[in-house]
């Protein structure tokens, strides 16, 4: 709260299923599990939209942004869903790639980027990390030949 109020971005990777204590934070990443631990399953893209934005607008949330592993990823925020498929051309290991997302997408956002751009970023970063074995990091060499090859 004191956060937004003196104009910071507060990005979350949320844990646990007490989401108020992220209320009015800029962004939270949850990946499908963390998400229907808090808002429960959905049927469909139409339901799990109501859901993530009630959860959105209830927290006062600028954005969710939903990771959906090999499924990419889905950004909530004002107006229609954004989607993005994985960026990802192998996965050999998933360790890391929602702490890349959230590096990504705070690069993204610190470098005036818009959420859709930022999100596009961390997607990306997130390809690279998930294409190498074990916990690894995606490097800016890597990022920038990523986003060239696209």
């Amino acid at each position: 709260d004191w956060a937004k109020h003196v104009g910071k971005t507060v990005l979350i990777d949320p844990k646990g299923d007490d989401y108020e204590k992220y209320v009015r934070a800029t962004l939270i990443t949850p990946n499908c599990a963390e998400l229907k631990e808090v808002v429960g399953s959905w049927k469909n893209e139409g339901d799990l939209t109501e859901k993530a934005q009630n959860l959105r607008r209830h927290l006062d949330l600028t954005a969710v942004l939903l990771t959906r592993s090999e499924e990419g990823m889905t950004l909530f925020s004002e107006g229609e869903p954004i989607y993005q498929p994985t960026r990802a051309q192998e996965v050999y290991d998933v360790s890391g790639a929602g702490d890349t997302v959230i590096a990504g997408m705070g690069l993204g956002l610190a470098a005036g980027c818009t959420m859709p751009e930022a999100m596009y970023l961390a997607n990306t970063a997130a390809g690279v990390v998930v294409a190498k074995l074990g916990t690894a990091v995606c490097s800016f060499a890597e990022l920038v030949e990523a986003l060239d090859g696209q």
